[in-house]
């Protein structure tokens, strides 16, 4: 049972390859047989979608990480944007995995809406290779490739091949289920009322409107695309059919992400209208002049069959209207704000997650990021508690929190103690949700990693607030105060302490493993410090000082407390290092 449940997907498809030669070609034993033909067509047609999804599936376990940090690196420059959106989309097979990416990242505030643009419109063209790879003649050689890829598939022992097996299977099932669809509809050629049906399609609007209605109903532009190629090369499809449904699939695929982003972020919706908003404008540019748009296909592809005049006219209008956009990004950007700006702050939520998706688990890469820039967050809030938390102990005329001056510094810390223990929940909830999903091996790790982080942050968050906090109001009740070499000294290690959480927020926001070096470097002489801090105070203690003795409990109470934030920071950075090292650090 635990071998049918791991690999469901391949005996399923075992089984419709075994079936489904024989109810394609039982339909040339008569003119039409349209129950074959149906079975074959709906077929074929799933078998595409299925290689398609196992294909995508494959290259994102086999290189999503690495694609997210390509994408992370390289989206500053609209037209270095353009090129990077192109390139990860042809390495993954799917602009939806790009444009998911891009969602995370303008959800996370890595970038801005403007500079995800220039990366959709790069995705526009790197989805444009698949109609290339479809136009290739390899239908024959479709069940070695599936072959091959189940090797590799199952016998595999690294992860990265085993993916990378999937997505050759995927490969080999996309190209056998477009051959199925071809046998299936070869007797259509010849049917008369079929031949008028499609030569109604080279009326611009019917053609779009019957391209975007089926590539919403399929949910990939690729697969419907594919349909285009085999129809072509039936001989069935002139290329003026042809371009109306191409440029009726390019409003199709929109329309599918819109309804999927329906009940995510603002920052995802944006995405989405912002694809709309390019391809609805980009058929516009195109639709007038389909006939001039058909002969410069033809001229460009001189001498080749239809399936490769149908891939190349899909390449040139996304090449085109791509460029033509790309100076324009600035002003599209705007656009899209007006139409969707912010919402106000709901103000019945104490506290709220700004970065979190659950939307977004079925993507690991993408989850990730949003996980840490969630937890980026908890740092940053933890930063501000430590700053007000010891600025009490050194100046007695510190009483009430800076940015609510409403409220007491207890009342402040104790609003963001919970503040950080209310995110780290809902960050662990989803990091364990994530836990769950199909990963590879360094996707697992970085999760544990992970959750590890948050549970040390909410550790920080409750010793500011359950230990250093009444420790304040023990020292209210002094009589003395520190001494002025004290309220130095604790200063300048809580100075340390707190640039050990600005390099914690550096390295949660790349892969910087010489950042994770640096702070337990700077972990070990930060308890040398201590200690050399610690033996200054006792020698004011043995000369007998009053302020040294009558504060000497809470000084080194305090003293401890932020000598264990300074051992949680460090845990923190060892934690990422072994996640992306699979090197325990000392």
């Amino acid at each position: 049972m635990r071998f049918l449940r791991g690999n469901w997907r391949y005996i399923v498809t075992g089984m419709l390859v075994l079936l489904l030669p024989s109810w394609a070609q039982a339909s040339e034993a008569q003119d039409i047989e349209w129950g074959n033909l149906t079975m074959g067509l709906v077929g074929g047609l799933a078998l595409f979608l299925l290689g398609m999804e196992m294909m995508s599936e494959g290259l994102k376990q086999a290189a999503g990480n690495r694609m997210r940090a390509v994408l992370g690196m390289l989206t500053h420059n609209r037209f270095v944007g353009l090129i990077a959106g192109a390139l990860v989309t042809m390495v993954i097979q799917s602009s939806s995995a790009t444009t998911v990416m891009l969602v995370s990242f303008v959800q996370a505030q890595l970038m801005t809406l403007t500079q995800s643009l220039g990366v959709i419109l790069g995705a526009d063209i790197g989805t444009t290779i698949t109609a290339q790879l479809i136009a290739f003649k390899v239908t024959k050689y479709a069940l070695l490739i599936v072959a091959a890829g189940f090797t590799l598939r199952m016998f595999s022992k690294k992860e990265s091949a085993k993916s990378m097996g999937e997505a050759l299977l995927g490969f080999g099932v996309l190209f056998f289920g477009m051959n199925l669809m071809s046998d299936a509809m070869h007797p259509l050629r010849t049917y008369e009322p079929f031949v008028a049906t499609l030569a109604q399609l080279e009326n611009p609007l019917v053609g779009i409107l019957v391209g975007t209605l089926f590539t919403a109903l399929i949910q990939s532009s690729s697969a419907f695309t594919g349909v285009i190629i085999v129809l072509a090369g039936q001989g069935a499809l002139t290329l003026e059919a042809g371009i109306p449904l191409l440029l009726g699939a390019n409003i199709g695929t929109c329309i599918t992400a819109g309804i999927a982003c329906l009940n995510t972020s603002r920052a995802a919706k944006r995405v989405a209208l912002a694809h709309v908003l390019f391809k609805v404008m980009g058929v516009l540019l195109f639709v007038f002049w389909i006939p001039l748009f058909a002969d410069l296909v033809r001229w460009v592809s001189s001498g080749a069959e239809m399936p490769r005049m149908i891939a190349n006219a899909h390449t040139i209008f996304n090449v085109t209207f791509s460029l033509a956009f790309l100076p324009f990004l600035g002003l599209f950007g705007k656009l899209v704000m007006k139409l969707l700006p912010d919402l106000p702050e709901d103000s019945s939520r104490k506290y709220r997650v700004r970065h979190i998706d659950e939307s977004q688990l079925g993507t690991p890469a993408t989850a990730v990021a949003l996980a840490l820039s969630e937890i980026r967050r908890m740092g940053q809030t933890l930063q501000e508690m430590l700053q007000m938390a010891i600025e009490p102990f050194l100046n007695k005329s510190v009483t009430t929190d800076p940015d609510f001056p409403e409220l007491t510094v207890e009342q402040g810390i104790q609003m963001r103690a919970e503040k950080v223990v209310y995110l780290v929940q809902v960050t662990e909830d989803f990091l364990l949700k994530l836990s769950r999903e199909k990963l590879s091996k360094e996707q697992a790790d970085e999760v544990t990693a992970l959750l590890s982080i948050v549970s040390d942050t909410k550790r920080v968050a409750n010793l500011i607030s359950r230990n250093i906090m009444p420790l304040l109001g023990r020292k209210r009740l002094l009589t003395e105060d520190f001494m002025p070499e004290g309220k130095a000294e604790i200063k300048a290690y809580q100075t340390k302490m707190s640039k050990q959480f600005s390099r914690l927020n550096e390295l949660l926001s790349g892969p910087n493993i010489g950042t994770a070096e640096r702070i337990l470097q700077k972990d070990s002489k930060y308890e040398k410090l201590e200690a050399e801090f610690r033996l200054r105070h006792l020698a004011r203690c043995q000369e007998q000082l009053k302020s040294s003795l009558a504060t000497h409990e809470v000084h080194m109470e305090l003293m401890d407390q932020l000598k264990s934030i300074g051992f949680y920071a460090a845990n923190i950075a060892r934690a990422v290092l072994l996640a992306r090292t699979g090197e325990k650090a000392e």
